[in-house]
């Protein structure tokens, strides 16, 4: 197991061993901070080099990606008998990703040299978004009474979308050459500070399962099916769209992965009478360790085995 995993399952375990284990909250901040940007600077640098109309058209079917995702799953929790509102929170930010899940399939592909399309980082930025509008239309539909203007802010001006938007920016403006003294950001850097931002996680995390005494298996069950369902429909549409290998992997694991950053903090102000709980239980508690532990070498594996096919 990757030692960046460890990190993660020991800070699970030490919060459920009620240790008093913590990271400090500047340093959490500071982490994500630097993970979102080194990220966004990547995919930057990349996509100078490799812009093009294909591009463009991959960029639009990922859009429609986001936008599907929280339809099948507000189709799967209105099955297990979850109230509309509350359905539509959670699958808002089963239509968007989790950057933190990114970060842990960038670093698991690169320590398995399983190369990858660059530019994924943009992808991750236009996933975040499309999931929230779609979760508040099933809620509650156009209403007069949300706050768009506000809303609007929080989406697009919210740390993890300015974060990676410029990052990808700068390295875009700078290129390949000017952006070496800032190298060490995703590579050197990037699993040291990984490997603490997954033990803040594994604390987090390990908050959550709590809640599942409340909410029971009907909960747990959504939480590990749809990223398998995700998984499936972002590798087929990989495979769809030409990419390779790892990007494959890549783009099933964001179809997988659920959003714990920005769809609670939009939604706070969209549908406040939503039960926050829920959501993160489910993204946070189950899908993100799920994707963490047992989901990525088996979207790599599905990946593999889509290519066999000729697909």
């Amino acid at each position: 197991m990757d030692p960046v995993v460890l990190f993660f399952v020991f800070g699970l375990v030490a919060g459920l061993l009620k240790s008093e284990l913590k990271l400090p909250a500047a340093l959490y901040e500071t982490l994500s901070i630097i993970l979102l940007l080194a990220i966004g600077l990547h995919g930057g640098v990349e996509l100078a080099e490799q812009a093009s109309t294909q591009l463009l058209g991959q960029a639009g079917l990922v859009l429609l990606l986001g936008m599907g995702l929280p339809l099948l799953a507000f189709v799967l929790l209105r099955g297990l008998r979850f109230d509309r509102v509350n359905a539509a929170a959670v699958a808002a930010h089963y239509g968007s990703v989790s950057a933190g899940t990114f970060a842990v399939v960038v670093a698991f592909l690169a320590s398995r040299e399983v190369a990858f399309e660059s530019y994924m980082p943009l992808f991750v930025a236009i996933l975040e978004i499309p999931a929230i509008l779609v979760g508040i239309v099933l809620a509650k539909g156009i209403s007069r009474d949300t706050q768009w203007r506000e809303l609007g802010r929080e989406i697009f001006l919210g740390k993890s979308i300015m974060l990676l938007l410029g990052g990808l920016v700068i390295g875009a403006i700078a290129g390949k050459e000017a952006i070496k003294p800032l190298e060490p950001l995703y590579t050197s850097m990037f699993k040291p500070v990984l490997a603490f931002f997954l033990l803040e996680m594994g604390l987090i995390a390990s908050g959550q399962l709590g809640a599942l005494k409340q909410f029971g298996l009907r909960l747990a069950a959504f939480a590990l099916l749809m990223p398998l369902l995700g998984a499936l429909i972002g590798a087929l549409l990989a495979r769809f769209m030409g990419l390779s290998l790892g990007g494959t992997a890549m783009l099933a694991t964001l179809a997988a992965s659920a959003s714990y950053i920005a769809v609670p903090a939009a939604l706070r102000l969209a549908l406040p009478e939503a039960n926050p709980s829920l959501s993160l239980t489910a993204s946070l508690g189950i899908t993100f360790p799920f994707n963490i532990l047992i989901g990525i070498p088996l979207y790599l594996a599905l990946a593999e085995q889509l290519i066999a096919w000729g697909l």
